[in-house]
């Protein structure tokens, strides 16, 4: 019964990992390019594939059902519309940012200002589609997307920069360990929170405290926190000591593995929401 739920509502999982990929890759691109002195080449690969994700966000938003099926979130039709244009906006704006910049560079970190603007707006319309009447609930649903985009979207850069370092070994180690460590914080906060939800019951759901652990969802709970929270914290950390280490091919590999356990984690994330009212 409960992996059916889940599956009833795919279209809203599949929403969430690639709203995440686009939004947050694209703003680990301005953070590197802020930050640290990664490639040209590297961050316009990395911004051109979080519009090909955007424009799968978007038409996925298209494609939305109209409820959300056998389960306690309700959908506010309301918000549908702003959350559409949100996600339009932005990959027509990441797309502009890679031709401004390749024209009047200038101006390159006004349009980026604006797109990570549009993504935000994309999230937040996302919350209050689907956070339900309270302002609690809109809250704690926008910090759970504004995490699982951190997360997605950085292991997501993280892993193609690794990449970039196999091609040019006198790239330097800071954009790497920048990543790694905005990552290990990230993971971080995902576990607090997940503690934090499942003591206050927080959700539609509206259980218990700490019903999550033990009830007909406990399965998957319990593989979100173990397989796409502790896992990727562990790998988080060894992955951001390789690379202080210089050590790139394994820092790689690490990255890769985080790649399956984080999108993992966020799938599993989203499919208790949508499926079960369940904030983890």
């Amino acid at each position: 019964m409960a992996s059916t739920q889940i599956a009833e509502n795919l279209a809203f999982v599949n929403w969430t990992v690639l709203a995440g990929l686009a939004i947050g890759s694209y703003a680990s691109v301005v953070l590197l390019r802020r930050r640290t002195a990664a490639t040209g080449g590297f961050l316009g690969f990395t911004a051109g594939s979080a519009v090909v994700f955007g424009v799968l966000a978007w038409l996925s938003d298209g494609a939305l059902p109209m409820a959300v099926a056998d389960s306690p979130v309700v959908d506010d039709p309301a918000w549908a519309g702003p959350r559409v244009t949100a996600l339009l906006v932005f990959w027509v704006l990441a797309a502009a940012a890679i031709l401004v910049r390749r024209i009047r560079p200038a101006a390159g970190g006004w349009v980026d200002l604006a797109v990570l603007a549009s993504g935000s707006l994309a999230l937040v319309f996302a919350a209050l589609s689907w956070g339900g009447p309270s302002a609690a609930g809109i809250a704690a649903l926008l910090l759970q997307f504004a995490l699982l985009t951190a997360s997605a979207g950085g292991v997501f850069t993280a892993m193609i920069l690794g990449h970039w370092y196999l091609v040019t070994p006198k790239l330097p180690e800071a954009p790497l360990i920048l990543l790694s460590r905005a990552l290990l914080a990230v993971v971080a906060a995902q576990i607090v929170m997940f503690w934090v939800w499942v003591a206050t019951a927080a959700g539609p759901a509206d259980d218990a405290p700490f019903s999550a652990l033990t009830g007909p969802w406990a399965l998957f709970v319990w593989l979100r926190l173990i397989v796409g929270l502790i896992f990727p914290l562990v790998v988080s950390w060894a992955a951001l000591q390789t690379a202080r280490t210089r050590s790139m091919e394994s820092a790689t590999g690490l990255h890769y593995i985080n790649v399956g356990t984080i999108l993992a984690g966020t799938i599993v994330a989203a499919g208790l929401y949508f499926g079960a009212g369940l904030l983890v």
